[in-house]
């Protein structure tokens, strides 16, 4: 305890005291490269906390199935009929029967029908989407 009490009143506040920092932007062009390794554990610690402060503000991240990457804005359709400009599928009403559960997250292995894949995408992104249901009225 008295080493981290040391570190708090005399360390850290010696270190500052003693930094070398510009007086203006074009200032920093003036140090010495031993001035500028002594202020690295310093614009280590502004640069890391704020990645992490921006990271954390950018809410939830998507991955892409089809590439691993993460990206906040990846596209709803990852990997169904890929090789066409549009998906489109029908169903005639007839073939309904009473239901059929039909998937909007385009996360599902028997698209267009549902399979619960929205449930870990929900999950993952913090999303709330659910199928569309058709029933035949009684």
């Amino acid at each position: 305890m008295q080493s981290l009490s040391h570190l708090i009143r005399e360390t850290i506040p010696n270190y500052f005291r003693d930094l070398p920092v510009p007086d203006s932007f074009t200032g920093i062009f003036s140090l010495s490269f031993s001035d500028l390794i002594r202020l690295t554990p310093l614009i280590a610690a502004i640069s890391g906390s704020t990645y992490y402060t921006v990271r954390a503000l950018r809410g939830p991240k998507e991955e892409s199935s089809t590439t691993g990457k993460v990206s906040k804005r990846a596209k709803v359709n990852l990997n169904i009929k890929k090789d066409n400009p549009k998906v489109v599928d029908t169903c005639d009403i007839e073939e309904i029967g009473s239901k059929k559960v039909f998937c909007r997250c385009w996360r599902s292995k028997s698209f267009p029908y549902c399979d619960g894949s929205h449930t870990e995408h929900n999950k993952v992104t913090g999303d709330n989407v659910g199928p569309l249901i058709i029933k035949k009225g009684d």
